[in-house]
């Protein structure tokens, strides 16, 4: 299978956005930190520099204004001033000509948080999912990030929702399909901080071929190649393999009914290390 050329950064959550106040509203304050350097300096310099242009799409948030401009104000703060926000609100959107010329224009495009399950249900079968994967697999210097629910997004199985009270039996998580620009994990976010192991444990139990990655706030991957995972931001990438595992008794157990995974393998990686998908390896 041919390896895309382009570059996929998923974000956890609450990324750095540059040094400027906190929004006076107290809910959206929760949702836009800022701070400076981090992901969003990391995204910039890994595209052309100097007038590089960003779309950032803010179709999975309730906030869409004050979102795309909590975007402006920190990539600005980072020297680039070129950046749009699109928001695409439903299925008409992701097909209009106007967005489809400033997706084909972009050098980056970046999914905001919110709830993945709107970009899943607006994105697939549209003119502008299919332009940015074919940009993705064609074009080196081609980028596209998600944040919270925008990077859990990105893959083709993507966790929609999740019973928290019940960790760990089969029938806790609800899968979906996702935007599919990454077909060989699976992502959740805010990994560390709102205790979702036990989710992605059950995910790679239900797809033990998947690599499950988990993001901490403020902390994000930089897959290169389709293969290579860099940890970037502040904070740790939980990576659960189940490709080896010995028991896996999912297929069989009742709904409700105790999990049993044996050879599970844990990785704990810190900024700068790469985990390679095809191989296991860790450098």
């Amino acid at each position: 299978m041919e390896a895309p050329k382009g570059k996929i950064v998923a974000i956890g959550g609450n990324e750095d956005k540059g040094s400027v106040p906190r929004p006076a509203d107290e809910q959206l304050g929760d949702n836009i930190r800022f701070f400076e350097q981090g992901i969003l300096r990391r995204i910039h310099d890994e595209l052309h520099g100097l007038g590089t242009r960003i779309e950032v799409v803010t179709t999975a948030s309730l906030i869409p204004e004050e979102v795309g401009q909590a975007y402006l104000d920190a990539f600005l703060l980072l020297g680039c001033d070129n950046v749009g926000v699109l928001h695409i609100r439903d299925a008409a959107d992701a097909n209009k000509a106007e967005y489809l010329e400033r997706l084909a224009k972009a050098d980056g495009v970046m999914f905001t948080g919110g709830n993945q399950t709107r970009l899943a249900e607006i994105f697939p079968g549209s003119q502008a999912l299919q332009l940015l994967k074919t940009r993705y697999m064609q074009e080196e210097k081609f980028l596209i990030s998600g944040t919270s629910a925008g990077a859990m997004a990105l893959t083709h199985i993507m966790i929609e929702q999740s019973k928290e009270t019940i960790p760990l039996v089969k029938g806790m998580v609800r899968l979906c399909e996702g935007l599919g620009l990454v077909n060989q994990v699976v992502i959740d976010t805010h990994f560390v901080n709102r205790r979702r192991i036990p989710r992605l444990i059950e995910t790679i139990a239900a797809n033990p071929s998947l690599i499950g990655i988990g993001l901490g706030e403020d902390t994000g991957i930089l897959i290169t190649n389709g293969d290579c995972v860099e940890t970037i931001g502040s904070g740790l990438v939980i990576l659960i393999d189940g490709r080896k595992l010995d028991e896996n008794n999912y297929a069989t157990a009742g709904e409700g009914e105790a999990l049993c995974l044996e050879n599970l393998i844990m990785h704990v990686l810190p900024k700068g290390k790469e985990f390679w998908i095809n191989t296991g390896k860790i450098m």
